[in-house]
């Protein structure tokens, strides 16, 4: 039995911090066994917010190595970019004609986009990036998307898109269903709702243990806990929520002490860095392995290319003999 299908995908940021692997990173690595995955550097979105291209390849391959570091599998997850395959963008323009800007508009995502990044003038190509969006998964005939929910309005975009396609041309495209990511985000240091590097208050996948221990001293804790002895709110405490992810085995006795007063916030913190520099360890090893070996990384892309163009060119022939354009 044939398996289905997943399309994912990233902006090229970087280097990745501890909030992608929860938010999509683990989830991936998961399915990937289960599923028959396809992973996209969506690095014509990143233009959607910012003309400069200066750093977009260099961001791709940092990107991409922290993927691969994290347990990502070349041969399971052809990975590539997405401005390397022509057919994203042909077949973005025919479906940019089956949508109207109305519901574009009326994008939830679009909106918060909008008012975080205190946008005063939307592009063209800002609110038609869930038409590309669609395009990079229906491309590869994805069955699910994996997704956070706030990118749910996206998906029923494209299952929207797929559905006028197909009733107006003949059967091409699957309607993706979102696969939801269980854990939920974590905070930044600062206490910020999402982990950003804009926001400076991350912890990168590559952070040695000294960093991770610099970064964690300055977290925020509970406002009402200034010094060992207080009783502390580990339910409002970012770094707890730190603890429930890389530190499952100690929660009941952090939590414990953490209320009566015994467990003082530096030691908390410190434990907590530990944690998370034993679960970064091996994929520090592994990335380092990768900085030694560019090429192997580029041949790793240049293989998930051929792939993924392979795949983009069939379902656009298919495309264009539904339409009668072949």
């Amino acid at each position: 039995m044939q398996k289905k299908r997943i399309l994912s995908g990233m902006r090229p940021t970087g280097k990745l911090h501890i909030g992608h692997y929860v938010g999509a990173l683990e989830n991936w690595i998961k399915l990937q066994d289960e599923y028959q995955n396809f992973h996209l550097i969506a690095d014509y979105h990143v233009l959607t917010t910012d003309l400069n291209t200066d750093d977009v390849y260099q961001n791709t391959i940092d990107m991409l190595i922290d993927w691969l570091a994290a347990g990502l599998d070349p041969n399971k997850s052809p990975m590539f970019r997405q401005s390397q395959i022509k057919e994203h963008t042909e077949l973005q323009l025919i479906f940019s004609m089956l949508i109207t800007v109305h519901r574009l508009e009326r994008n939830p995502t679009l909106k918060d986009q909008i008012r975080d990044l205190h946008i005063k003038h939307t592009i063209y190509g800002h609110l038609g990036y869930p038409v590309l969006q669609s395009a990079d998964i229906l491309l590869y005939k994805g069955d699910f998307v994996p997704v956070g929910e706030d990118q749910v309005p996206h998906v029923e975009i494209t299952r929207e898109i797929a559905r006028k396609f197909n009733n107006q041309y003949g059967k091409v495209f699957p309607e993706p269903e979102p696969l939801l990511t269980r854990f939920a985000r974590l905070p930044g240091l600062n206490g910020d709702a999402k982990m950003s590097k804009s926001l400076n208050n991350t912890i990168l996948l590559s952070d040695e243990p000294g960093v991770v221990k610099a970064k964690l001293k300055k977290a925020v804790t509970d406002p009402q806990k200034i010094r060992k002895g207080d009783h502390g709110h580990p339910e409002i405490c970012l770094v707890f929520s730190y603890h429930k992810k890389f530190n499952p085995d100690e929660i009941p006795e952090i939590e414990k002490d953490c209320r009566s007063g015994e467990l003082g916030c530096f030691d908390c913190k410190m434990n907590c860095a530990s944690k998370i520099s034993s679960f970064l360890e091996p994929i520090i090893d592994k990335r380092k392995y990768y900085e030694d070996n560019m090429n192997e990384v580029k041949d790793i892309l240049s293989d998930g290319e051929k792939k993924g163009r392979a795949e983009a060119q069939n379902t656009m022939a298919e495309v264009r003999e539904k339409m009668k354009m072949g």
